[in-house]
Order: structure tokens, then sequence, then C-alpha cells
């Protein structure tokens, strides 16, 4: 039987390097996906180190001609691609958190830059690949952020938490996304999911999250190896509470 092939974005540490981890663990070659050939070379020999197929792949996602390049490498090489998780993402490109009406527009387009048309190149890119497997998965990392009816529900920590605008706009942009490819998509084997990884402690958010990065690679996985019968078109992931402990476990949340 033919080893499945997955690229993930953004590889080189935090969640993305756990979600080719994992996925190696489960006996899929990983193509680690980073901008920075140094990182990215650094994080595949640590995988290889520990028995994982991996590979170093230059993307950027915010770079067309380094799209077209990771594309037509990995068509060169194996031909096709099972999986694709879109992991790359960005909170502000300043790093300073503002409320909306004091959102920086030169940072929420970069960030858009990144979270949304970097998702759309890179999964534009790697279909013609994608359709060629007998039956892909395309998993977008999301966030609970993102969700509207997370925001706004009195059951969830982030109806009292302080608004901002860039990132948690483009991760509901990314969820619309994730609905219309699945849409378009629904005709094929390809099942395309957004995952929510949880309130993560990686770089992204200076490590204030409450889940290590292998917990919130935990949920691209699951969708990435779905069985055949399984969803196409929904959020998935950790269930973050007001109830109890806050840890809901793992489920479907709303748009």
């Amino acid at each position: 039987m033919t080893k499945k092939v997955a690229l993930i974005t953004g590889a080189n540490k935090g969640i993305g390097l756990e979600t080719a981890r994992q996925l190696a663990e489960q006996d899929v070659t990983v193509l680690v996906g980073a901008r920075d050939e140094g990182r990215g070379e650094e994080a595949a020999r640590v995988l290889r180190e520990e028995g994982a197929d991996a590979r170093f792949v230059q993307i950027d996602v915010t770079d067309a001609a380094s799209i077209d390049r990771a594309a037509a490498w990995i068509d060169s090489e194996y031909g096709l691609l099972d999986i694709l998780v879109n992991n790359a993402g960005s909170a502000t490109i300043s790093r300073e958190r503002t409320l909306p009406s004091g959102t920086s527009l030169e940072d929420m387009r970069a960030v858009y830059d990144i979270n949304v048309f970097g998702l759309v190149a890179v999964t534009n890119a790697m279909l013609p690949l994608l359709r060629r497997a007998p039956a892909a998965r395309i998993v977008n990392v999301s966030s609970e952020v993102g969700s509207i009816g997370s925001q706004t529900s009195e059951t969830s920590p982030l109806s009292g938490m302080p608004p901002s605008a860039q990132y948690p706009s483009s991760k509901a942009a990314v969820d619309m996304l994730t609905a219309m490819y699945a849409k378009e998509l629904s005709d094929t084997a390809i099942k395309v999911n957004a995952a929510n990884p949880g309130f993560t402690a990686t770089d992204f958010n200076d490590h204030r999250g409450f889940r290590t990065a292998a917990q919130g690679a935990e949920p691209s996985v699951h969708l990435a190896t779905l069985p055949d019968d399984g969803p196409s078109g929904i959020l998935w992931g950790h269930l973050w509470t007001t109830e109890g402990d806050g840890d809901g476990g793992y489920g479907r949340l709303p748009w």
C-alpha cells in the first residue's frame, strides 16, 4: 500500500510541527512546509531522527512563485497529494493587540494576506494534486475566536473577552472558505474541514494557552485522517466552556 503524502504549511514549529509529527506516526509521509529554509530543514531533520518520513518544502503562503514551486516539486516527487493542512497563520504582524476601533488597516491586510488569501492561493495550487489522490483531505486550521456562535454565547469564555478585529474576522473568513470549498467539492471524495486547536500555548500567543502544542494538533490530525463516511464542511475541535473545568472535550463548533 502506497503511503499517503501530507503537506503542512507553517510546520517548522508549534501546532504545525506537532501535526507533522502525529501524521508521521500514522505512517504518512510529511512535507514540512516553512518559509525559512534553515528552520524548515531543522524541523524535518528532527522528525526524521524520530523515525518519520519527513522532507522540507520551502513555501511562503504570501508568495505566489513559492507556492507554484512547491506544487511543482510535489508533483515531480510524488505525483499527488493526499492531505493538505493549511496551518500557517498570524494573529498580528505589529504584535499590537487593539480594539476594533483602533485596528491598523496595514496590520489587518497583512493578517488577511497570510490567513485568508494565502489559504486560497495554496489550496488552489494544490487542488490538482489533491484530485489525483483516492480520497484527499483538506484541513484549514481555524480558531474558536472566529466562531460567531462562540463569540456571542454565554456558555463560551470568549464572550467575555476583549474584542479585536483582524484575527477573529480572518478566521471567520477561513470558516466560510471551508464551507465553500466543501460545497464545490461535494461530488468528489475530497473532504474539507476547519480545525479548532483550542487555546494552545505556542509562540503564536506568547505561550499563554492552557493546551499543549500536541493537544492543539489533535483536531487537525483527526480531520486529516477521516474515514470515507466522515463529515465535510464543518468546524471541529476543542470545546471551551464556562461550565465545569472548562474542558468540553472535542466536537463540532458553531460557525
